[in-house]
């Protein structure tokens, strides 16, 4: 079952752009924490940025500058502006999500899918 789905994901050339996407593919009774991290091949999921509830950011050293994570509650959608591409930054990009299904529900952890993001050299 789908909780989270993410798009924007694709190909582009070293110094080019993309913006990803992750929306609530089911209603929530509220959403904390949202993120994003990445794998690439061959290493382990590491975290790329994270979002409060009230908008407070996080993001990685690696990234700083260039990445910027965003959400808009309403939509329950969170969204990663991603400048200046490098090679290294190809991975899998997943979206995660601490949540409470309903006013009864302990907080969880939802993730995407997955979107792949390729940026040649």
């Amino acid at each position: 079952q789908v909780q989270l789905v993410e798009s924007g994901g694709g190909l582009v050339q070293a110094g080019g752009s993309l913006r990803l996407s992750c929306a609530a593919s089911r209603s929530f009774f509220r959403i904390n924490g949202m993120g994003w991290y990445r794998q690439a091949p061959g290493k382990q999921r590491e975290l790329v940025a994270t979002i409060t509830s009230g908008g407070s950011t996080n993001c990685a050293d690696s990234v700083k500058g260039r990445f910027t994570i965003s959400r808009d509650n309403a939509k329950n959608t969170v969204y990663l502006q991603m400048n200046s591409l490098k090679p290294e930054d190809t991975a899998v990009y997943y979206c995660k999500a601490d949540a409470l299904a309903t006013s009864w529900s302990i907080s969880r952890e939802y993730w995407g899918q997955g979107t792949q993001v390729t940026v040649s050299s």
